[in-house]
């Protein structure tokens, strides 16, 4: 296995890939998964990040895991971060056996905030093009600066700005040109409403982008995996990530 550590301005990011052997396939080409934790802009959970990097390299993909500034850092330091990192692993597909056409960003939280601007606000980075994924898995994400909005993490985000609140609001930005978008929620997850992932797949149909959605009848936010090495366990919600790797096949 291939594990590397790389510094991308304010951000670092750590690559887990596999190293080809002739025994497999010499020239096989991974998917890859860039993970984005939440923490509500304000730190990067860990809960988020490694073990379910691990499990997606377990899963038959490359996986790297973004640690992106958080406040007082404020926009556009993270998605710039993360365009950066997504640029990266394009870039250096080869070196770590990755094929560049798959390369997914998935999000927890404000992570599946700042994953989401990736898929919608990609034309607004340095990177252009080279910072769009093929899509995204937004996992309880934050979404809306509107009546659901989880006001702590645009506050971190735009340190109170009302417009540029407004203006990050993603259900607004959707159009033809946004990343098809994996996303899951719990119905009472009483931090992050579920509406949010609601209003992004609402404005992904008007537009005509494809998506998928699922919401599990109950569950905290935060759940990760929820599963036993993230806890708190949830054996309903755990099946987003089986459900999150048959959406990524769709994209052979």
């Amino acid at each position: 296995m291939i594990c590397k550590t790389i510094t991308l301005g304010g951000a670092r990011l750590t690559v887990y890939a596999r190293d080809n052997t002739p025994e497999i396939e010499a020239g096989r080409v991974y998917p890859a998964v860039l993970v984005i934790p939440g923490g509500g802009y304000g730190f990067c959970s860990a809960r988020e990040g490694e073990p379910v990097a691990l499990a997606f390299l377990a899963a038959g993909c490359t996986a790297a895991v973004l640690q992106y500034s958080v406040a007082p850092a404020q926009h556009p330091a993270q998605l710039h971060e993360a365009a950066a990192a997504m640029a990266y692993l394009k870039e250096h597909a080869a070196q770590y056996n990755i094929d560049p056409a798959r390369i997914f960003a998935c999000g927890f939280s404000a992570g599946g905030h700042l994953a989401g601007m990736l898929g919608t606000l990609w034309r607004e980075t340095p990177q252009g093009a080279l910072a769009k994924p093929a899509a995204t898995i937004l996992c309880y994400p934050v979404i809306s600066s509107g009546e659901c909005a989880h006001a702590g993490s645009f506050a971190n985000l735009t340190g109170g700005d009302g417009a540029l609140t407004r203006r990050l609001s993603l259900e607004t930005r959707v159009d033809g040109d946004t990343a098809p978008a994996f996303l899951w929620a719990t119905a009472d997850d009483a931090a992050v409403p579920a509406m949010n992932a609601l209003l992004y797949a609402q404005a992904l149909a008007r537009q005509g982008v494809p998506y998928a959605l699922h919401v599990f009848p109950s569950g905290v936010h935060g759940l990760s995996l929820a599963t036993e090495l993230t806890g708190p366990v949830n054996t309903e919600a755990q099946a987003w990530f089986a459900l999150a790797m048959e959406w990524i096949e769709r994209f052979k």
